[in-house]
């Protein structure tokens, strides 16, 4: 084979170590923008927070604090003593000049030595606000309590057995997911046990908190938590009634069925329906309560002097800085191990500045487009909510779609308003009669807010909407219409209907 040399031309796009960082940061939400700079610091001793700008706290102010904390010139003893009671009373001057023995006993206490030395422990209301750990613990879950409440039942091996058997298969929402007959096959052959020893069982563990667990359907769990109510409840027996026989008329809303079969009079079953929306059908969910996500808004934006003004979080991140110590200390002509290692990491402290620093700067570009395009919104509410998209935002500030993407996705933006993920404020159009755009956003406000205005008996469907809509000029499908009424999780118009 014959050997030549070619000539190509050709473009490529080449990822830098420092485009790579970059668009890392940028992706980043605010709480794992914060672990990130908090390994950098770690990892990077050329990188250092900004004291002046994380305490705020005046030069010639911070010398005092340093020598009141020890981190600046040494206390004297009566001093320190006295900073450490807090009660500003004085100490014994003996104490105060005592001195330590060259060797110690091992089996000496330090409080044995200084027995005034350590500050009492914080007592009443204070010492209550301290803990941490209990308040950050995890909730106990369904399982758990069951298993509690099972340890303070007096069963016999067998039936514990059982019972360990049916927690097993009770699921999150407190409903059995196998049936009893399956529990039954599982259980060893050579116990002998009958299924009527395992429904008595199951109805035992339907006795503990919270009421209705342990349940293999809703109309199980319902009728256990009415039997578990006093019996001189008010319309206790028709509502089950109505629940042991007309769960599907219940279920279906067909209240005029339910009124024939029951001879009740619509005041009455009015009462009865009250008393089993009392109850739960998901028992095990109230028992655990869910965890509540905190979320840290990026950027602030409030209306002063008749404009609207974006601001960026500063506390979302530390200031830092680099370390002008340590750059002091790298010489241009040494090559020795350490003058390298410092080298090195004064160039990746600033690529990473100059990284965050852009990831701001993109930040707000696109933040304040937003609150531009969207001013109507912030003014008038959902309502007024303008159509865009992606492309809009990126041919605005000349950048890339994707990155108007990583910006926007877990960003959230504190408005007067509330707080909304930036990714909110982007929505689809929808043409209307006179020639412009609605936003999807507003026609789902236009549904809930005709829903919350409609007449209880008589539920608008798809069908009405869109001719609602049409009447204000906003051509919409009803499946279309369907689509937005899930996302707004509204019932179908059947399952609305309700007795006044």
């Amino acid at each position: 084979m014959k050997q030549s040399l070619q000539l190509k031309l050709g473009q490529q796009l080449t990822m830098t170590p420092q485009l790579q960082q970059a668009i890392r940061l940028l992706q980043l939400s605010t709480v794992d923008l914060q672990q990130e700079i908090q390994q950098a610091l770690e990892s990077n001793p050329l990188l250092e927070v900004s004291e002046e700008e994380e305490s705020g706290t005046p030069p010639e102010q911070r010398d005092e604090i340093e020598a009141a904390t020890g981190d600046g010139p040494l206390q004297s003893l009566e001093q320190a003593a006295t900073d450490a009671s807090g009660d500003g009373t004085e100490w014994d001057s003996d104490t105060a000049q005592m001195t330590l023995p060259d060797e110690l006993p091992v089996d000496t206490q330090w409080e044995d030595l200084l027995p005034s030395a350590s500050a009492p422990p914080p007592q009443g209301d204070d010492f209550s606000d301290m803990d941490f750990e209990g308040r950050n613990s995890a909730s106990e879950t369904l399982r758990e309590q069951l298993l509690w409440q099972l340890s303070l039942t007096r069963l016999s091996d067998t039936d514990r057995l059982i019972a360990l058997s049916i927690i097993d298969d009770t699921d999150d929402n407190g409903r059995l997911v196998i049936s009893v007959e399956d529990i039954h096959d599982s259980m060893p052959s050579d116990l002998d046990i009958d299924l009527d020893e395992v429904v008595a069982v199951l109805h035992r563990l339907q006795q503990f908190e919270p009421a209705g667990v342990c349940t293999r359907d809703l109309q199980e769990c319902l009728l256990v938590q009415l039997q578990q109510l006093p019996p001189s409840t008010p319309w206790l027996e028709q509502a089950k009634s109505i629940l042991s026989r007309h769960i599907n008329q219940l279920g279906s809303r067909d209240y005029s069925q339910i009124l024939r079969r029951t001879r009740l009079k619509e005041p009455e079953l009015k009462e009865v329906l009250a008393l089993i929306q009392t109850l739960d059908p998901n028992p095990g969910k109230s028992a655990v309560p869910d965890t509540i996500d905190y979320v840290v808004p990026d950027v602030f934006v409030s209306k002063k002097n008749g404009r609207w003004l974006v601001e960026l979080n500063p506390d979302i991140a530390p200031k830092l800085r680099i370390n002008a110590g340590y750059a002091s200390l790298i010489k241009r002509a040494d090559s020795s191990a350490d003058n390298t290692f410092l080298r090195d990491n004064l160039q990746e402290a600033r690529w990473f500045l100059k990284s965050l620093h852009s990831r701001n700067e993109t930040l707000m570009k696109v933040a304040s487009k937003i609150v531009e395009h969207q001013r109507n919104f912030l003014e008038y509410g959902e309502e007024a909510m303008k159509p865009l998209v992606l492309h809009d935002i990126a041919e605005a500030i000349e950048m890339h779609e994707s990155t108007i993407s990583r910006v926007t996705t877990q960003k959230y933006m504190h408005t007067p308003r509330g707080i909304f993920e930036l990714k909110y404020f982007f929505s689809s159009h929808v043409a209307t009669t006179s020639g412009g755009e609605c936003s999807s956003t507003a026609i789902r406000a236009l549904i809930k807010k005709l829903v919350a205005a409609e007449n209880p008996r008589k539920p608008l469907s798809d069908n009405k909407i869109t001719r609602l809509l049409e009447e204000q000029g906003i051509k919409v499908a009803r499946r279309t219409i369907a689509k937005y009424r899930d996302t707004l999780f509204i019932p179908p118009s059947n399952e609305r209907k309700r007795l006044v």
